[in-house]
């Protein structure tokens, strides 16, 4: 039996909101994910969910952190994640506090899950939301995405400027609406980007 974690904040204020569920990069946890969604202007307003990979392991310097994908019977383990992410979404949109919007926000390995999730699963999104990784190459069919914020670093070595490119046509062939923001740095997120991806979170809500 394999269990998953996930972290929620929520409104102090009472009312419906709507649902910003995060997905973290290579051998983070769900406290990444859920400190870089704390951190996006506006996002206060928002149901916070930060889903942890089902993929557990200890780094080099023997702290705990989880992958999204391994190579090893890939096809099963997409399949495994996006129903996962659908139970996680599943029971906060049928909880009272959520007014039915949902958001999905990648960094890193984790943009490629905000996509699966949102292309394979069950829940509809209003937008996607990915910074410092790709569109996975074997989703063909993208518009399930409906509006994406793409995003990298000007120095990221990873998610480079060719790749950043050829994602953003791929979207806008699709049909999907893309807002783009390449900020000041590496492979992480940083200021110019957390105010920019506020903007586009206002524009949804």
């Amino acid at each position: 039996m394999v269990s998953g974690r996930y972290l929620v904040k929520a409104p102090r204020a009472p009312g419906a909101f709507p649902l910003l569920a995060g997905f973290h990069g290579y051998g983070q946890t769900a406290e990444h994910q859920l400190d870089l969604l704390d951190r996006i202007p506006g996002s206060d307003r928002w149901i916070r969910c930060s889903i942890e990979a089902l993929h557990p392991f200890m780094n080099d310097r023997g702290d705990a952190g989880a992958s999204w994908m391994t190579t090893r019977d890939r096809e099963l383990r997409i399949v495994e994640n996006v129903a996962y992410v659908d139970a996680v979404l599943g029971r906060l949109l049928d909880s009272s506090l959520s007014s039915g919007t949902v958001v999905l926000h990648g960094f890193s390995q984790g943009a490629g899950m905000a996509c699966r999730a949102a292309v394979l699963g069950c829940h509809r999104v209003s937008a996607v939301m990915l910074v410092g990784g790709d569109v996975p190459p074997e989703l063909e069919w993208l518009e399930p995405m409906r509006s994406v914020h793409l995003a990298r670093g000007d120095r990221d070595r990873l998610y480079t400027q060719e790749r950043f490119a050829g994602d953003r046509e791929r979207l806008r062939g699709a049909g999907v609406a893309v807002a783009e923001t390449v900020f000041r740095g590496g492979h992480g997120p940083e200021a110019g980007y957390f105010a920019a991806a506020g903007c586009f979170l206002a524009g949804v809500a």
